[in-house]
């Protein structure tokens, strides 16, 4: 036999004695573990991950965390974000690094937000990285058709790769034809499926965060509490303590222009909201921001690499939605501003400051708010978060602009500026 044949032969030998090594390693190191709860979903994946992670720190649980929502981090033992810097495209071997880096005896328990989309990969996460005891799916919804399933039961059956053996499955989701998916699939792996309740939360209890929050992530927090024995005080204490994903929804009440054209903005970041069903619960929990004068601004922010969604959220911004003004951010205007348009929206009403123009940061807030017929403002980003134009707002609103008080609320309007967490 060639010596070059013989070599390769050994360094193949070499190689999958390492992986048979490192992978028994990795084995022994999660299965270790008390608890280890693999979270999946199309919404709310990085709050609850958060929640549960902080609710078991509370409870003095020796607890590690990766979240992959607006930014990736791992979350340490102490629950200080520490951002995850990539040299290329995501994978879900870095699962396995996180692990070794950060999973040592006196661990007792790993919180992983799922990154993988393709159902495949799901799989391989779930079965030979965490190899979880507690899975939650947060919800179903239209999102990522391309890689999960056209329909929401196919979609479901993808998310369901995560769906743990011989555990426990937990979601709030509340479709009675989907659940009935879920418990299919549990009683299959040999699971159990608990659906939790949004309206065991209480109004105090939602109301203890300094985000806009959904029962429907909390209550998924909450059973994951009572199967691990923690008292629901410590878990709602330890949810609300937890350092929250900078995608949340959390409202800023600006003051823009001056004299005649001082503007009363608030400002609702949903940038990370991307389906229709999502976006209409967001919007309802906008109502108290807005009064008979408020004028609502909605931007469709489109990534050009999105197109089907960019079509999806013009049918939804107008016959699910009801703006007074709609912007364009980003790509496909002209298809987008078409649609709005064949939907029945005023071309008047539309306002285009994307990809197709060069519009600078006072440009777009001279046209998006300050040349608007109204004394207050509620602006809403949504569809999409990376874009130029986006990012530059982001930016504007969060150090730039002054911040309008209760004194001149009462001023303009004669009232007070609803709580940031009602």
């Amino acid at each position: 036999m060639p010596l070059i044949v013989i070599a390769g032969i050994a360094v193949c030998v070499a190689l999958i004695s390492r992986w048979r090594l490192e992978s028994l390693a990795h084995r022994r190191r999660v299965d270790g573990l008390a608890w280890r709860i693999h979270v999946n979903g199309i919404r709310g994946k990085s709050t609850v991950s958060r929640m549960i992670a902080g609710m078991l720190r509370e409870h003095g649980l020796v607890t590690v965390a990766k979240s992959t929502g607006t930014f990736a981090a791992v979350i340490n033992r102490d629950g200080v974000d520490e951002p995850i810097e990539r040299r290329g495209p995501p994978t879900i071997l870095e699962q396995i690094e996180l692990c070794r880096n950060y999973v040592t005896d006196d661990v007792d328990a790993l919180v992983i937000e799922c990154m993988a989309l393709k159902p495949e990969y799901q799989r391989v996460s779930e079965q030979m990285i965490v190899r979880s005891n507690i899975g939650v799916i947060t919800n179903v919804r239209e999102d990522h058709q391309d890689v999960m399933g056209e329909t929401l039961p196919e979609i479901a059956r993808s998310l369901l790769s995560t769906c743990p053996l011989d555990g426990i499955l937990v979601t709030s989701e509340s479709n009675p034809e989907i659940v009935e998916i879920m418990r299919e699939v549990a009683h299959a792996n040999g699971t159990t499926l608990i659906v939790a309740d949004p309206e065991r939360i209480t109004d105090e209890e939602n109301n203890s965060f300094d985000f806009i929050s959904f029962k429907e992530n909390v209550t998924i927090a909450l059973s994951v509490a009572e199967i691990i024995g923690i008292p629901r005080d410590v878990a709602i204490r330890g949810m609300a303590r937890a350092e929250p994903d900078p995608g949340v929804l959390r409202m800023k009440h600006l003051r823009l222009g001056t004299g005649d054209r001082m503007k009363k903005v608030t400002w609702a970041n949903l940038f990370a909201v991307n389906d229709r069903e999502s976006m209409v619960a967001a919007m309802e929990k906008l109502e108290p921001f807005t009064m008979p004068e408020t004028l609502v601004v909605g931007i469709l922010n489109n990534r050009a690499d999105r197109e089907r969604r960019a079509i999806q959220f013009a049918d939804v911004a107008v016959n699910d939605l009801e703006f007074d003004r709609l912007v364009t951010f980003g790509a496909y205007e002209g298809l987008v501003t078409d649609r709005l348009r064949s939907n029945g929206y005023d071309p008047d009403h539309i306002v285009n400051l994307g990809d197709e123009h060069s519009f600078t940061q006072d440009e777009i807030i001279e046209r998006m708010i300050l040349a608007q017929p109204a004394a207050h403002i509620l602006v809403v980003g949504f569809v999409n978060i990376h874009t130029h134009q986006a990012e530059e707002m982001l930016e504007y609103f969060e150090h730039e602009a002054e911040p309008w008080h209760d004194d001149f609320a009462n001023e303009v309007f004669g009232t007070s500026v609803p709580e940031a967490a009602a």
